[in-house]
């Protein structure tokens, strides 16, 4: 498979714009393209998806490592794997775009926002080029890649007219950036948004017609010619971790699925499946609990739709089975559900399950946006004592706890199973508010991190007892 990143100039230039005319216009040319997002957002993904047709990766060194991010994207269906940035090209802490196209060992096509210039469209290009020599990647990615490179190979201009203008960005670039197209202005293809950032791409697609004229300004052979093969892995397999379960011994997960519990990433759920048989419930649509050994609630948007969950019968067995050792995993909008109450933005309070003590309010801003690291105290459903697991936590909403950590008793109430190394988690220094063999996070783990292969085993362990 050949891929490459569109990388932004910032954020906010309309890379997932230009990510779904490429796809598109790619499609038409005859070419059968792939989708996937460097970072770790869960909302740009489901636009590619509801384009592409098919599920889109999530590529993200800090959370994968360089092979794991190699393994994802390789594992992709297509010949040409389309890669939308976070951010600007070289943004980022954990990790940036620019990391994960070293990573892959793909171009760059940068996405430029050419409403008001032309030949600084050539300036920027230029500059983001040669500032490659100086980015300071990821030592990580330094480390396990033999020749880390960042190329920027060509452009893409957004919000260009035709005519003049698009003859003055053409002439403007430099030597070596190739011209790939533009998106013009046109209406519809604006993407609404709210806090997490945009609506689902099942909620507001983009207008096919707005799409399809879109992507008939993009030179499709041109993109397909600037790709250049995905890098393997330095290692094939999983680190000694087992491919899948045998037949005989795969205990049942049930995992939610709906608009309150919508942020699962494709890995995971092909992780799960590899090692249980995986059954879905939408809490919000009045499902009750499957029969299982194992729940996992992924985080969405739950605030939206709390007056469901409060009445949701698939909690309420949950409330009703967790304290019978049932191994329940909660993320984000799992946690706030599994908690004592909920209260929405506009100030109205609905009880949750309630398997978890404290009490969650949603805020007016974001309480933490970060890529997060965590160290395992004890062992629990989903870490061994000592393990770190990474990932990352972008939510609304704070959680009280009922009463202090130091006046929990440890062998009766809830307790904390992680000790944050970097991010927020729930109190600044902690996450993983646990109790049974419940645990409820603000991290959302990536299946790398080992968090659902140690789900499946206290599920198997649960089913035998």
């Amino acid at each position: 498979m050949n891929g490459f990143v569109l990388g932004g100039t910032a954020s906010g230039v309309g890379k997932t714009v230009a990510t779904l005319a490429t796809l598109r216009a790619l499609d038409a040319a005859g070419y059968d393209p792939a989708a996937a997002k460097a970072g770790p957002d869960f909302i740009d993904p489901s636009h590619h998806a509801a384009v592409a047709e098919a599920p889109s990766r999530t590529l993200d060194t800090w959370m994968q490592g360089v092979d794991g991010v190699r393994r994802n994207a390789r594992s992709a269906a297509g010949d040409t794997l389309v890669v939308e940035g976070m951010m600007g090209l070289y943004d980022g802490s954990a990790t940036s775009t620019a990391a994960t196209a070293a990573a892959l060992d793909v171009p760059v096509v940068l996405v430029v926002d050419a409403g008001a210039g032309m030949q600084s469209v050539g300036a920027t290009a230029l500059g983001f080029r040669e500032y490659a020599a100086r980015a300071d990647l990821p030592e990580d990615v330094r480390e396990a890649v033999d020749d880390p490179r960042v190329e920027v190979a060509g452009v893409i201009a957004q919000q260009a007219h035709g005519g003049r203008h698009e003859a003055g960005i053409r002439d403007a670039l430099p030597d070596g950036i190739r011209y790939l197209g533009r998106v013009p202005p046109t209406e519809g293809l604006e993407i609404p948004d709210r806090h997490l950032g945009l609506h689902m791409g099942e909620e507001s697609p983009v207008s096919d017609e707005a799409l399809a004229e879109a992507a008939a300004h993009l030179d499709a052979d041109a993109l397909a010619d600037v790709a250049e093969p995905v890098a393997a892995p330095n290692r094939p397999d999983r680190s000694g971790l087992p491919n899948e379960a045998p037949d005989d011994d795969r205990p049942t997960v049930a995992v939610a699925q709906d608009d309150a519990f919508r942020f699962c990433y494709p890995a995971t759920r092909e992780r799960l499946a590899d090692l249980a048989d995986v059954t879905t419930f939408a809490p919000i649509a009045g499902d009750g609990l499957p029969a299982c050994d194992a729940v996992y609630l992924p985080g969405g948007y739950p605030e939206l739709h709390a007056a469901e969950v409060a009445d949701s019968p698939a909690l309420s067995t949950l409330a009703e089975r967790a304290p019978e050792g049932l191994p329940v995993l909660g993320e984000c909008g799992g946690l706030m559900a599994l908690s004592e109450t909920l209260t929405t933005a506009d100030g109205e309070t609905h009880a949750m399950a309630g398997v978890l003590p404290g009490e969650v309010t949603m805020r007016d801003r974001y309480q933490a946006l970060d890529h997060v690291e965590l160290r395992a105290r004890a062992d629990g459903p989903t870490a061994n004592a000592g393990e770190t697991h990474r990932g990352h936590e972008f939510h609304y909403s704070s959680h009280a706890l009922g009463k202090p950590d130091a006046d929990l008793d440890p062998t009766t109430d809830a307790r904390f199973a992680f000790d944050v190394e970097r991010g927020e988690g729930i109190d600044g220094d902690r996450d993983g508010l646990t109790e049974y063999r419940t645990v409820g996070t603000y991290a959302h783990r990536h299946a790398a991190s080992g968090a659902f292969d140690r789900l499946v085993e206290a599920a198997a362990a649960f089913a035998r007892r």
